[in-house]
């Protein structure tokens, strides 16, 4: 393990980021199914045997064989729905949705349970056949058996409920808005990530450290990034905001010399230089990712609105609901470049969260492709209205510069007066005054 993964606030991070992945909670469950088999034995000669006496070994049997059975055909029902779902998502809202819908909690946990459940019912049948639990004393191996067909029920009762609405379009746009939101408040909170705002070039002394292949920035541990940087006595400039596409030999972030060198050495005994060790606080891939990366959920939802407008589907109200969504997020915007308190890791500059980015990667898509959609210009209007009454300036200008330019592409795509009336009188009286009078 590398030093930057010894920083707790790193481990956290890499912590929370496998506990997303499916085969993390199948693994645990199954090593839990084990800890449950292996209690048993421990309290097993605790019990007074006029208790333990009382059941047999072939009661827990009967119940082991229904797990077992019935683990196993719905698990592969269950991986069906699953893989159903998946493609049904990627091919109606989009495919980058694919990559949330597969994080869902609910279904890891559903799925992880029932195998764990299997693996327990299978191991308790070997371990009974190998005379490990004897007739006799079977006692405490039918209650955690029965233990474990409780978890079972509550669990398939939880799957039945989920799948009421798993997949569909409405949970699939809550379940964006809800992540992005979370890691937009995240992010916001930290502002820059806890380093200081990076509103302008990088220093003349600094050199730059180039990108070794074309690929997306999909994260940063600031922390372990704040460690190497003040181990070698150095400030880094982080240019490139995370998800961003980097080209190879492109400068992926800048660093210069403020202090004493105090370099670590690595896990093979010799010293990292300074640009291995901040590198390896970087992750670069080939996708972009919604961890940390807001503005990657504010697109998405952009695209499962162009999705819904697309001739073949035709469905403005999902257009006009996720417009909604989006303005939500948005009215939690605060301006990185104002700390609202000690920049907590102050060898970092990061590049702020663009306003006007934002702006374009939320509205840009369905209100291109919603041009000569009447409704959909109206609410998108009104949710411009709404976010021109933000407290932060520097949003309020974009937003305004979006609704002219948006209102001046539906007045050319809607040919019908009355239609175009509508989308006009929706629009704010300042941004009508920047936009030529309607017919």
């Amino acid at each position: 393990m590398k030093h930057k993964d010894l920083i707790p606030h790193t481990l956290l991070r890499k912590a929370r980021e496998y506990s997303r992945k499916l085969w993390v909670r199948v693994v645990f469950m199954g090593l839990l199914a084990f800890v449950a088999l292996g209690l048993t034995q421990l309290f097993e000669p605790l019990v007074p045997k006029k208790i333990a006496t009382r059941l047999t070994g072939a009661a827990a049997d009967r119940l082991l064989q229904i797990i077992a059975d019935a683990m196993l055909a719905v698990t592969i029902f269950s991986i069906t729905v699953m893989v159903s779902v998946y493609r049904a998502s990627s091919s109606q809202f989009t495919p980058r949705v694919h990559r949330l819908i597969i994080q869902d909690s609910t279904t890891q946990n559903t799925l992880a349970v029932f195998i764990g459940a299997y693996v327990y019912a299978l191991v308790a049948i070997i371990m009974r056949e190998l005379g490990i639990y004897v007739d006799e004393r079977a006692f405490v191996l039918f209650l955690m058996t029965v233990l474990v067909l409780s978890i079972i029920v509550i669990y398939l009762i939880r799957w039945v409920l989920h799948l009421q609405s798993f997949g569909s379009l409405i949970d699939t746009t809550r379940q964006i808005e809800r992540v992005t939101t979370a890691l937009f408040k995240e992010r916001l909170d930290t502002p820059c990530m806890g380093g200081h705002p990076l509103t302008s070039e990088p220093p003349k002394d600094a050199w730059p450290v180039h990108a070794k292949k074309s690929a997306y920035l999909q994260h940063i541990y600031p922390e372990a990034l704040q460690e190497h940087a003040d181990n070698h006595g150095v400030h880094v400039y982080l240019t490139r905001r995370i998800g961003d596409f980097v080209f190879a030999g492109e400068p992926l972030f800048y660093l210069a010399q403020r202090g004493t060198p105090k370099a670590r050495e690595s896990d093979k005994g010799e010293e990292l230089t300074v640009d291995e060790a901040v590198c390896s606080a970087i992750t670069l891939g080939d996708l972009r990712t919604f961890d940390q990366d807001p503005r990657f959920g504010l697109r998405v939802l952009g695209e499962v609105a162009s999705k819904a407008l697309s001739p073949g589907v035709n469905d403005a109200g999902t257009a006009i609901d996720v417009i909604t969504r989006i303005g939500r997020i948005l009215s939690y915007y605060r301006d990185e470049t104002k700390p609202n308190g000690e920049v907590a890791l102050p060898n970092l500059h990061i590049a702020p969260i663009d306003a006007e980015g934002l702006i374009e990667d939320s509205f840009g898509a369905p209100a291109r492709d919603g041009a000569d959609v009447v409704e959909v210009q109206v609410t998108l209007q009104n949710v411009l209205n709404g976010l021109m009454t933000h407290p932060d300036p520097g949003l309020v200008s974009v937003v305004r510069d979006a609704a002219e330019n948006h209102l001046r592409r539906a007045f050319e795509a809607v040919p019908f007066g009355p239609d175009r009336a509508m989308i006009w009188h929706a629009a704010r009286e300042d941004v009508r005054s920047a936009v030529a009078t309607p017919d």
